[in-house]
């Protein structure tokens, strides 16, 4: 009997839906790389990038040294989290079970790569989308098996239908101990591991030592091993990674930086509401000034978005065909929402109206507090970077928005005139949005992480490649702008700590984004 005409006597016989599923018997895996180059082969995968590949570890201290592999690929997650991070349905899962992509809808954001906990979405870099393994849905579809189990010449790899219990598959998972990479991140992954090993399945269990095959590992996490061979420090359970492939963080210092003029856009507003909430009538003049900053900032963090694609024409999708659960999607909206706020406060203050500042303050802002907040939900959404997952980071990116916002008033009022008690507001609010920021970090220093991966990343982030952006940013922009802001003897201090401040808080946040994708996940 065909392979086709087993699924389809598999379909008929069975309530249940098709389930598709994989098991990969690491016992019997030699190790030869068949997979991975029948993968490339099948869908045409180009250079520096894979679908597919084999991890080679050694396990022990010589003489008693063993070499393990684990084959890595796409999960197919029941519940997978590039699916609701991905903007435009680029990402989808199938009735069966399948996680599929479309690379002519993808428009290049790198959202699903920092989502997904393994590590195995890539960029295509001849096409520029988002791509992964689909499962040979292509093959499946016609009746036939993936390329990768009809090439792999011991039978390691096995597909079948997990709602069928008949299946080879499940009788796999039934009569051996079967492992899932990553468990705790409550994905349901469909590939399951017989035979396997935590040193493999745990990319923190070996030990990188500067002795890859292939030297691009070095360029990939140059912090997981500090990039240097290191004294030995072996036991008789020592691991260390043999093989790997390169892989480089989704996000770059776009991203930084677009988190920094986010939160001095929506400050600038939040400032100009505490001021209109405080009872200060404010000029025209300061109206269309805030605006105007406010505008031109949200204007940068817009192009920054879209210049981080790899479609930049594709960006309109985000508007055409939204994906309503992905916070990419959410945040456009808002950030779109919160660009009327500043045109309507702009147009009062060109025709000399504020008495509208109160009310407009109210939409303003919740929407300015949403623009700054919300990327904290999209940093969530990423499951993959645990230092991310952080339930304080609504709270600090607010209060990084209002000490931004704060300091930015502070440097404009030595220009422009403003009353004495509006200044005392401004400063009272610099001080405080200080205090909780500094807070804030020290916080993240003494308070223990939930998971290893974020203590590691967090160490990257304290001591290893960004210790200089961070050490700035807790140092020249919340420490010493406190200090200034305690014991004012010029009215030019308050500014002084503002600059300081603005400065201090974009190196940390370039800290925090990239010592969030610093710990391998594969």
């Amino acid at each position: 009997m065909s392979y086709l005409e087993v699924e389809a006597s598999t379909e008929l016989s069975t309530e249940a839906p098709i389930r598709w599923g994989k098991v990969i018997n690491q016992e019997t895996c030699i190790g030869c790389h068949a997979c991975s180059i029948a993968c490339k082969m099948e869908h045409d995968v180009p250079l520096s990038v894979n679908r597919t590949y084999v991890k080679q570890v050694e396990v022990g201290v010589y003489p008693e040294v063993s070499r393990q592999f684990q084959i890595t690929r796409c999960n197919q997650c029941d519940d997978a989290p590039c699916v609701p991070i991905c903007p435009v349905t680029a990402m989808f899962k199938r009735p069966d079970g399948i996680v599929d992509f479309d690379r002519e809808v993808c428009i290049g954001c790198k959202a699903c790569m920092a989502a997904c906990p393994y590590d195995a979405i890539y960029i295509n870099p001849d096409v520029h989308s988002a791509e992964k393994c689909n499962f040979c849905a292509h093959r499946i579809d016609q009746g036939l098996e993936p390329a990768c189990v009809i090439v792999c010449p011991v039978e390691a790899i096995v597909v079948g239908n997990l709602n069928d219990p008949n299946s080879e598959v499940l009788q796999l998972i039934s009569r051996n101990k079967a492992d899932v990479r990553k468990p705790e991140k409550g994905t349901n992954p469909k590939v399951f591991y017989v035979g396997s090993s935590d040193y493999t399945l745990n990319p923190s269990k070996s030990e990188y030592t500067g002795m890859h095959l292939f030297s691009e590992e070095k360029e990939s996490y140059p912090v997981h091993g500090l990039a240097k061979a290191a004294k030995p420090s072996h036991t008789v359970a020592a691991a260390r990674l043999a093989y790997d492939v390169p892989h480089t963080p989704p996000w770059h210092w776009e991203v930084s930086l677009y988190t920094w003029t986010k939160s001095i856009s929506a400050g600038v507003f939040l400032m100009f509401a505490i001021l209109s909430f405080a009872g200060e009538r404010l000029s025209a003049t300061w109206g269309v000034l805030s605006a105007v900053i406010g505008g031109i900032f949200l204007a940068i963090t817009g192009i920054l978005l879209i210049a981080d694609l790899e479609h930049p024409s594709r960006f309109m999708r985000l508007f055409t065909r939204p994906q309503w659960k992905s916070w990419l999607v959410r945040g456009s909206f808002i950030i779109l929402g919160y660009s009327l706020i500043l045109l309507i406060q702009f147009v009062l203050g060109i025709a000399g109206n504020t008495s509208a500042d109160v009310v407009l303050s109210v939409p303003g802002v919740i929407l300015a507090a949403l623009t700054a907040m919300y990327t904290a939900f999209l940093f969530a959404q990423a499951k993959g970077r645990d230092l991310w997952q952080n339930h304080s980071l609504p709270l600090h990116l607010l209060s990084q928005a209002t000490l931004a916002g704060s300091a930015v008033f502070s440097v404009v009022s030595l220009i422009l005139p403003i009353s004495s008690s509006a200044q005392l507001t401004i400063h009272i609010t610099l001080l405080a949005s200080l205090l909780v920021h500094l807070g804030l970090l020290i916080s993240e220093m003494v308070i223990p992480h939930a998971t290893a991966d974020a203590a590691k990343a967090a160490k990257h982030m304290f001591s290893g490649k960004y210790k200089g952006y961070f050490w700035t940013g807790l140092i020249v922009g919340a420490a010493v702008p406190t200090v200034l802001s305690l014991f004012v003897v010029s009215a030019s201090l308050p500014a002084v700590a503002g600059v300081l401040a603005l400065v201090g808080l974009f190196s940390y946040e370039h800290a925090f984004v990239h010592a969030g994708q610093s710990v391998p996940l594969s």
